[in-house]
């Protein structure tokens, strides 16, 4: 099984930006355009680009897909969006103009049955976005906290076949202190689904050992203000693919 490493555009009023833990008041502006910043990724050699509408995630209807939709059709690498994707209408919008996979994150949690019909519909094609804090899944942009676990939901979402969650902890999210790798792992165990960590790194040495269990079901790794910080390059990172 593969490691991948998906570095990360996380849009917000059309700029690339990078929040901490989520904060829309904590914003740091590192590109004026996102598919500028795509095209850098994908001639360093990035198979993926992890894109997210931060606008769409706050307000529950897509806003930046122009520019998803460009890095789709014109970049040679694979895209998945997440952030105010609420309906099939939205899965089929990205899915028809060639993005790669869709992130569901809030509709999981606050409509399951409709997640299910939609992974029994475009199975692989959707990834279930687990954004936890102490645990527990947030929506709507992580303003919201929810009752529900994460672990509780992968399992629920696992048996609707589920093949792809991507796990943050909002507590490390841009926060360059290290991936919480014990629930990432925890993750995988509970529901023997491949998980996509993200939150929290800081170095290649996070990178290492998050690939220790690629066999146990956790199969890449988002890369956001580590690069824009530059504590390693793309190329650097995408070398641990290889190792």
């Amino acid at each position: 099984m593969s490691f991948t490493i998906y570095p990360a555009i996380d849009m917000l009023g059309g700029k690339c930006v990078r929040l901490e833990q989520g904060d829309f008041e904590k914003e740091t502006v590192y590109g004026e355009n996102p598919f500028e910043v795509a095209k850098g990724f994908a001639e360093a050699g990035a198979s993926w680009i992890h894109m997210v509408d931060l606008d769409g995630a706050k307000q529950g209807a897509k806003q930046n897909a122009e520019h998803v939709l460009r890095v789709a059709q014109e970049l040679e690498c694979q895209v998945q969006i997440g952030g105010g994707i609420r309906t099939e209408e939205d899965v089929r919008f990205y899915l028809d103009q060639g993005v790669d996979r869709v992130i569901i994150g809030s509709l999981a949690v606050r409509d399951p049955e409709r997640t299910k019909s939609l992974l029994a519909k475009y199975g692989d094609k959707i990834a279930i976005g687990l954004d936890a804090r102490d645990g527990y899944v947030s929506t709507e942009g992580w303003l919201e906290s929810s009752t529900v676990t994460a672990v509780d939901l992968g399992k629920e979402l696992a048996d609707a076949g589920a093949s792809t969650f991507i796990y943050t902890d909002i507590a490390k999210d841009g926060m360059l202190e290290g991936p919480n790798v014990k629930e990432i792992v925890r993750l995988a165990e509970q529901t023997k689904v491949n998980v996509i960590a993200s939150g929290g790194i800081q170095g290649l040495e996070d990178l290492h050992e998050l690939k220790k269990y690629q066999t146990e079901h956790v199969i890449g790794s988002i890369v956001g203000k580590a690069l824009y910080a530059n504590r390693f390059t793309l190329k650097e990172a995408l070398e641990v693919e290889e190792s």
